[in-house]
């Protein structure tokens, strides 16, 4: 194995909110680096597919039906791969402790780091006080949400035939709205203390379209971010310390870290 193919297999990957059977979904993206990237464990941290859009209305291109197949081949050549529901594929939560054309389901999973390190697995809609007790607000949000997006293919359109990179409207218009931060906050905040509570040393989710790689009081925290806004995977290496992958696909630059000094975080 050469040394560029040795970086791109990885201990354990985690992915999450992908939206697929919406239009504002990166599939072509994440297929790419699907078919660039391996792991012995593949996580599915929730949202892949949005049974919440479906509903409303039917999108599904042969990108996103592809992007399926690509994570089932993973699974027929040996890689373990886990699905963890979320909020909009929150149907697969009937089927817990199942398996599908060799794809795991569970609620939620501790997964143990190569360096002996424990973590919860979660998707994190649970500590979401929104779609806990006021679940019309979710769904109100998530209309508001899809424009946003949807304003934001024409943005990159244009920013495209300038020869410029993705840009997300969204990630940038949630990062300067003083509430979006604060819910953010207060989010990480929750997804810790429970990981504290289960006497683990750390969490991996998702959810709010936000990755991130931090300690937090103690508590390694770990968002895997999103195939929507920011294009994020989680990777674990096989020395047990984590990675930020935010992939880029212009002139097939591979992956960037988010942070330089996300790696060493977790040593």
């Amino acid at each position: 194995m050469s040394v560029s193919e040795a970086s791109r297999h990885y201990r354990a990957l985690f992915i999450s909110d992908v939206h697929l059977g919406t239009r504002g979904c990166q599939a072509e993206l994440l297929l790419d680096f699907l078919k660039e990237n391996d792991a012995e464990t593949v996580y599915l941290v929730g949202d892949i597919v949005d049974g919440w859009r479906l509903k409303r209305s039917w999108h599904w291109p042969q990108l996103h039906n592809d992007v399926v197949q690509k994570i089932l081949r993973k699974g027929r050549k040996g890689a373990r791969v886990l699905y963890i529901p979320g909020n909009h594929d929150e149907f697969l939560r009937n089927f817990l402790g199942t398996h599908f054309g060799g794809v795991e389901v569970a609620d939620s999973i501790v997964h143990e780091a190569a360096n002996g390190k424990r973590y919860l697995v979660i998707h994190g809609d649970q500590f979401d006080v929104v779609i806990r007790h006021a679940k019309w607000l979710a769904f109100f949000g998530d209309k508001a949400y899809v424009t946003a997006l949807n304003v934001n293919t024409w943005v990159n359109l244009v920013r495209r035939r300038l020869g410029l990179t993705y840009w997300s409207l969204s990630a940038w218009a949630k990062l300067k709205v003083k509430n979006a931060v604060s819910f953010i906050g207060r989010f990480e905040e929750a997804l810790s203390e429970e990981a504290r509570r289960q006497g683990v040393d750390g969490v991996i989710c998702g959810h709010i379209h936000h990755a991130a790689n931090r300690d937090m009081n103690g508590i390694h925290y770990i968002n895997t971010g999103d195939w929507v806004e920011s294009c994020t995977a989680v990777a674990e290496h096989h020395d047990g310390t984590f990675e930020v992958i935010r992939w880029v696909n212009s002139a097939r630059l591979g992956a960037v870290p988010v942070e330089a000094k996300e790696a060493s975080v977790a040593a």
